[in-house]
């Protein structure tokens, strides 16, 4: 692997540990009066201005030089150069269309409007509102600095890192860094670990994030380069992107062997011909030159790549870099984050207890509300594949189910709309927070949606909105009278289950509400530990598939005559007295795709890892619903699970001395995303990452193959990522690695095609350097001419026609190429020259066949330049090798469609049709040869061929014996050489994994059991 640039980030102050005064006295500022203008100025010399620096744009110059500077482009200028001294114009400006061609293509494909560092700046908040000289005022985000106070409310966007110091109902969307779904409750507890993940640190607010719900007041900490988000720059600036992938690598080691195997080939040419210079001994060491070299490789690898990219498109995967495609088929491990990824980014709920109703399972994916809800009852230790389920239809289940959904309802200030636009197609949308949304989804299930409720006569009077210091939501709604004369006013109140509980004086239990006592022996009612424990097992059973978990409870209210409904409220006196109603589920469920791709990689050889800035208990919990571990092996103690502290806290030597490197990392920063990267490559893996965040742009920059994802994704992440996901879909990397597989197969199929050809010119030519002419010179049994029309017009588009090769049927049944196996495998390496030494072989024996066997073997005088009665012979028979030639390459062509599979039986012929390209590329080149051939003035002083009448006879037979010699050696190494394909393993590696976590499974608990 290519050495890396280390990132160095300079060590952050700690300041979630530090307390609001200590912090306020660190940066010298006063919370409520703010800097003065003068100190503010002095700061912003000293600290510099709050923006992103950059590397600069992307320089068109530079592109445009890395498609030049390939030691193959520069052996193509050589021989231009060559052609052009020797007055041989035809074959120079050839090589040079190719040359231009190549650098063009190349070009368009890889430059890029905009850079990475741009992306990042226009994340920033353009104002930001601070406290200066006493007063509050509004000020450009690029002059904040250090000691600040700033102030921000919702739906803004944070413009700088601040620690809290004074919060009401604040949420933060910190998505972009932490990669977290939800929204995060910021409160203004010191934190005691230093290194604790950025997402725990909720007494900080970080820059580019957006607040969500609520307002806030913080000292700026952390301006420019020195925020989270600077440190993720600093880091994209210092990855070394110029490192060359494995193909490039390769083909510029090939480069070098063919400069080197030419100059020695020319020399033997001059050696021949005992160093003595004439045109005549330069226009053959041309030839040889130019039959050593692949002319066409180069336009059609990158071509190859080109039409790779279109076909990678309609898949919905957009590459940026022609170069990083064909590194996809050596993937070895793929690094996937949770959201949007793996998951739909979507809170959905789909589970739900009550008591008495025992659990019940919902139905349903999105924001669309037509799910079904199944009651299972208690399940008595039954599994959920087994237990007795019963349809739920519309709003026809118990009181206490009605209630229940109730409060799901009305404690919720979501909203839910179909558009109602043409080209929406009538889908679903909605506003709100993802956990309310997610509530009023499963209410519109079950038939009572808030819109309805309303217009029933449910009257909203009074809200106590969600606080992160009580961790609940209470609403006060007067309800509509009924038939039997009730109505009143209701408080139906959620929340996290322990706050919840602790408001809770009895539980409803079907129709009945059962007191809850401090005594156990109270007749009718329930010991209050006793209920606790029930609810904490219904817990732990919901948080161990992953679900987050809300309360929900309700009681009737009745306020004192003269009480102020809208102003004498208080909340603590509200929200007391309350009756339990049950436990709903709530989770990002995975795409439906997921599983299946994953178990794909496994077929592959890929084994998969999730990286996610989530609980460790939801992303254990996914893992095992798209099979990255077990579901059946605990999630304690599991060694394939860790938590980013863990992982972080690790030294290299530790890392490196794990037999199985983490499966799921929870709670991840950014440094651990690029530390398994790291760990991953000192084991020779080759890695890919995929993302969609700010957060994920310096492991995507530090992967073998970034990939972001084209929707959620940010633009940093997309810019920073070799390749975008247009669909945000994880099946589709796996199109992509199968498409990289089939595009580095077909690389290997075209060049044993083009060096073939290659080496059976060089077989002629250098044999052909024992035949005299009666002034002692060589004669050519194929011309310069010849030569370059078989390499560019005869080989190349068949090679390009092998580039289109549609993937086989083992194409992701096979293990990933290791790193050391290129291009160059011993078996490509072997057909090259079996195949090259016989095409070559046949060649030239027609020619001496014709030469000496049917035209009395006259070599003439000066046949090499023009023609004349006394060179009949030779052009005849330079004709029969040629045509020869021609018609073995583009049989061969059909050969190399397979390295071991008969390429001419009936099956194998019959799926030619698939490809146009190739059967096209056959037909025109064989009847290209005619023209050439037959055309006067084009045949004799270009050609230097004429017209051949008999010698079709021999031409026929070359092609029948290569055809039959083919096959011949293919059945040989079928029979002697080790099977390609092997037996599907996702059940082996799934086994595997099984195994190993048993034997190494530890006695205590790596990461937490509930969300």
């Amino acid at each position: 692997m290519a050495k890396r640039k280390t990132v160095q980030v300079e060590k952050e102050v700690p300041f979630h540990t530090f307390t609001v005064e200590q912090v306020a006295e660190h940066f010298s500022t006063n919370i409520h009066e703010g800097l003065s203008s003068q100190e503010a100025a002095e700061r912003l010399k000293k600290y510099g201005s709050n923006e992103l620096q950059g590397n600069g744009g992307v320089k068109w110059y530079k592109v445009l030089w890395r498609q030049l500077a390939n030691v193959l482009v520069v052996i193509l200028l050589i021989a231009t150069i060559l052609s052009f001294a020797t007055k041989d114009f035809a074959e120079g400006a050839v090589i040079l269309v190719i040359i231009i061609m190549n650098a063009a293509i190349g070009f368009w494909q890889e430059y890029n409007a905009e850079q990475t560092m741009e992306a990042l700046r226009n994340m920033s908040s353009p104002t930001a509102k601070v406290i200066r000289d006493e007063n509050r005022t509004t000020v450009p985000n690029n002059q904040v600095v250090p000691g600040d106070i700033m102030i921000f409310e919702d739906g803004d966007v944070i413009g700088a890192d601040c620690r809290l110091v004074e919060t009401f109902n604040l949420e933060t969307d910190e998505a972009l860094l932490t990669g977290e779904s939800l929204p995060v409750q910021k409160n203004l507890d010191v934190i005691e670990k230093e290194d604790e993940p950025l997402g725990d640190r909720l007494n900080v607010v970080f820059s580019s994030t957006t607040v969500v719900k609520g307002r806030a007041k913080g000292i700026v900490i952390g301006t420019g380069m020195k925020t989270q988000i600077g440190q993720i720059a600093t880091s994209l600036m210092n990855v070394d992107s110029s490192e060359t992938t494995p193909l490039q690598k390769r083909l510029n080691k090939m480069a070098y062997f063919i400069f080197l195997a030419a100059i020695i080939l020319v020399i033997i040419v001059f050696a021949v011909h005992k160093f003595k210079y004439s045109n005549e001994v330069a226009i053959y060491a041309i030839s040889v030159a130019i039959a050593m070299i692949p002319e066409g490789l180069v336009a059609v690898v990158t071509l190859t790549m080109a039409f790779g990219v279109r076909r990678m498109a309609q898949v919905k995967a957009i590459v940026r870099r022609l170069s990083s495609l064909e590194s996809l088929g050596a993937v070895t491990n793929i690094c996937s984050d949770k959201t949007g990824t793996l998951t739909q980014s979507k809170m959905v709920a789909v589970r739900m207890w009550l008591p008495g109703d025992g659990y019940y399972r919902i139905t349903g994916t999105g924001f669309d509300p037509d799910g079904e809800i199944y009651q299972q009852g208690e399940m008595n230790g039954a599994s959920e594949s087994n237990a007795q389920e019963q349809l739920v239809v519309n709003d026809e289940g118990s009181n206490h189910f009605l209630r229940t959904l109730q409060a799901a309802s009305l404690c919720n200030m979501a909203e839910l709309r179909k558009t109602t636009r043409p080209q929406s197609h009538g889908e679903w949308s909605a506003i709100g927070d993802p956990t309310e949304i997610a509530l009023q989804v499963l209410a519109y299930k079950a038939g009572v949606p808030k819109p309805e409720l309303l217009s029933q006569g449910f009257k909203l009077i009074a809200e106590f909105p969600f606080d992160s210091s009580v961790k609940r939501m209470s609403v006060l709604y007067q309800a509509p009278e009924q038939q039997d004369g009730t109505g009143g006013h209701f408080i139906f109140l959620k929340g996290a289950t322990e706050r919840v509980i602790g408001c809770c004086t009895r539980y409803r239990n079907g129709d009945n509400e059962i007191l809850l006592s401090e005594e156990s022996n109270e007749k009718g009612s329930m010991d209050r530990k006793a209920f606790e424990t029930m609810i904490t097992e219904k817990l732990d059973i919901l948080a161990d598939k992953g679900l987050r978990v809300l309360t929900l409870a309700y009681r009737r209210f009745e306020a004192a005559p003269g009480t102020d409904l809208v102003h004498d409220l208080v909340r603590e006196e509200v929200e007391q007295d309350m009756t339990f109603l049950g436990l709903v589920g709530i989770y990002d469920p995975p795409r439906a795709e997921s599983r299946p791709a994953v178990l794909q990689c496994y077929d592959a050889g890929i084994r998969v890892h999730m990286l996610t800035g989530d609980h460790p208990a939801t992303a254990a919990a996914i893992a095992k619903e798209v099979a990255i571990i077990p579901s059946d092996v605990p999630t304690k103690g599991n060694p394939l699970i860790m938590t980013a502290g863990q992982f972080d806290s690790m030294s290299d030597e530790e890392v490196d001395k794990l037999i199985e490197l983490p499966r799921v990392v929870a709670r991840c920063s950014p440094n651990t995303k690029v530390k398994m990267i790291a760990a991953l490559h000192r084991r020779n893996l080759f890695a890919a990452m995929t993302g969609d965040g700010v957060n994920d742009s310096p492991s995507l920059k530090t992967a073998d193959v970034g990939i972001a994802m084209g929707q959620s994704g940010s633009d940093v992440a997309k810019q920073a990522a070799d390749i975008v996901l247009t669909d945000d879909n994880f099946a589709t990397i796996v199109h992509a690695v199968a498409e990289g597989r089939r595009i580095f197969a077909n690389i290997q199929k075209f060049i044993s095609h083009l060096l073939s050809t290659n080496v059976a010119e060089i077989v002629v030519l250098i044999v052909g350097l024992a035949i005299k002419d009666d002034d002692g010179q060589a004669v050519f049994p194929m011309s310069a001419v010849q030569i370059l029309f078989l390499n560019m017009i005869t080989s190349s588009p068949p090679a390009m026609g092998l580039g289109l090769e549609p993937a086989s049927e083992s194409n992701m049944h096979e293990p990933p190429r290791s790193a050391k196996q290129g291009l160059f495998s011993r078996e490509v390496i072997m057909d090259t020259f079996v195949y090259g030494l016989a095409m070559g072989a046949l060649c030239f024996s027609v020619f001496c066949v014709v030469l000496f066997g049917f035209e009395g073997g006259e070599t003439g005088s000066s046949c090499n330049r023009e023609y004349s009665e006394a060179c009949e012979g030779v052009f005849r028979a330079r004709a029969t090798a040629y045509a020869s030639l021609t018609l073995l390459l583009l049989a061969h062509a059909i050969n190399c469609r397979s390295f071991r599979a008969s390429s001419w039986s009936f099956k194998n012929l019959k799926t030619l049709r698939h490809n146009k390209m190739l059967w096209m590329s056959l037909v025109i080149g064989a009847l290209v040869v005619i023209p050439c051939i037959y055309i006067p003035g084009l045949n004799r002083s270009v050609f230097k061929h004429t017209g051949i009448s008999y010698e079709w006879g021999f031409v026929i037979a070359a092609l029948v014996l290569f055809i039959l010699f083919s096959d011949l050696y293919k059945f040989i190494k079928r029979r002697t050489m080790k099977p390609l394909t092997v037996r599907a393993a996702s059940e082996l590696e799934m086994e595997r994994m099984r195994t190993f976590m048993s034997q190494h499974t530890q006695n205590d608990s790596v990461m937490e059991t509930k969300p």
